[in-house]
């Protein structure tokens, strides 16, 4: 009898992914419905954003707040309702490299297939936001090699963010990523870039995959897939569009039913229950359903 072939690791199938679409799209999800509606429009990779879990799961502000177990919560439930490869924002990996190391472990656990770690200090802020402080290189370093060791396939993927452009300087940025890979970074994500340009410089020095992040109403402009593409950007994140998009109309509907008694002026901005259904494959598990209770009669 044939034998059926082993699946890719969720590392692995990261790693393919980015070698098959350049750039690689990455979406933000932050539920595990919305996880399987991306997966439905084709994509090839999802992302659970730090500040979207703060933000949506705990309604907290992206300053470091959220802990370890806040965000596998959220990566348990959408690991289990795609068969996407997952990236997860893990901050600055809640502490010394004891603890980075157990968060590597837990997220391998939980299905994640990548994961980013920033030099940023503990008490973060957003990647777009001023007043960032980082750590010193070394520690950071120190942070990366951590991760590598702790890992248990050698195909999850452990990416390195700095966010110096901001603070210091591209060349600062430059010098820490390449700093970041020679420590172990598989990948490389350059925060807060400015000018195209800035993501081929990066990439020219490191050497390594490198990821753009086009969040909206941030330091960096939205470029196109074909603008990227011409500077050797191998993946492009749009890390919290659905839901900034999910949470204006959930606003909307609040604020016209308070206002008019009633919500047929918001019906427009809604999902249909047909559309529900379809994504969620209802009525496959209403059948199964009617199948069971038609056999015990």
């Amino acid at each position: 009898m044939p034998t059926s072939l082993p699946r890719l690791s969720a590392g692995a199938a990261f790693r393919t992914a980015v070698d098959r679409e350049a750039p690689l799209q990455i979406v933000g999800a932050i539920t595990a419905y919305t996880a399987r509606m991306a997966e439905a429009c084709g994509f090839q990779a999802l992302y659970i954003s730090g500040g979207g879990v703060a933000a949506n799961s705990l309604g907290m502000p992206d300053l470091g707040i959220s802990t370890m177990e806040d965000v596998l919560v959220d990566v348990r439930r959408i690991t289990d309702a795609t068969t996407l490869p997952v990236l997860v924002d893990i901050d600055t990996g809640w502490g010394g490299a004891f603890n980075i190391a157990r968060t590597i472990r837990s997220f391998s656990k939980a299905g994640a297939a990548a994961v980013h770690l920033e030099d940023q200090v503990s008490q973060k802020r957003c990647g777009h936001r001023p007043g960032k402080e980082l750590v010193d290189t070394a520690e950071m370093v120190d942070r990366i090699k951590a991760a590598v060791d702790a890992r248990t396939d050698e195909s999850f993927v452990i990416m390195a963010r700095t966010d110096a452009a901001a603070t210091l300087g591209l060349q600062a940025a430059i010098d820490r990523a390449c700093a970041y890979a020679e420590a172990g970074a598989d990948m490389i994500f350059p925060e807060a870039m400015t000018e195209l340009a800035m993501y081929g410089q990066v990439k020219k020095a490191v050497q390594r995959p490198v990821l753009a992040n086009l969040t909206e109403f941030g330091a960096t402009p939205i470029f196109s897939l074909d603008e990227l593409r011409s500077v050797d950007v191998d993946m492009a994140l749009y890390c919290c569009g659905a839901y900034r998009a999910m949470n204006a109309a959930a606003l909307n509907f609040y604020q016209v039913l308070r206002r008019d008694g009633h919500q047929k002026a918001a019906i427009p901005t809604m999902q249909t229950r047909a559309d529900l259904y379809d994504y969620l494959n209802y009525h496959a598990y209403e059948q199964k359903l009617d199948a069971l209770f038609a056999s015990q009669k």
